[in-house]
């Protein structure tokens, strides 16, 4: 289920024990990675380059230089 406009998750903080945007943003990167690799792999080139711009939208987040 999506996040509610009022709740924790939608405001960046995450709920309780979910660790946190900046572990999500990891989770997503390292799952995005995985997911760029079949796409190359198959010859899906457009598929593999949006999904290293994801990739990359991650790792900014990551580092802190983008607002989640």
């Amino acid at each position: 289920m999506p996040p509610s406009p009022g709740n924790d998750a939608s405001r960046g903080r995450g709920r309780s024990g979910d660790g946190g945007p900046e572990e999500a943003a990891l989770y997503i990167k390292s799952a995005i990675a995985e997911l760029a690799l079949m796409a190359r792999r198959h010859n899906h080139d457009m598929l593999g380059y949006l999904l290293d711009m994801a990739q990359m939208e991650a790792d900014e987040i990551v580092r802190g230089r983008r607002a989640p």
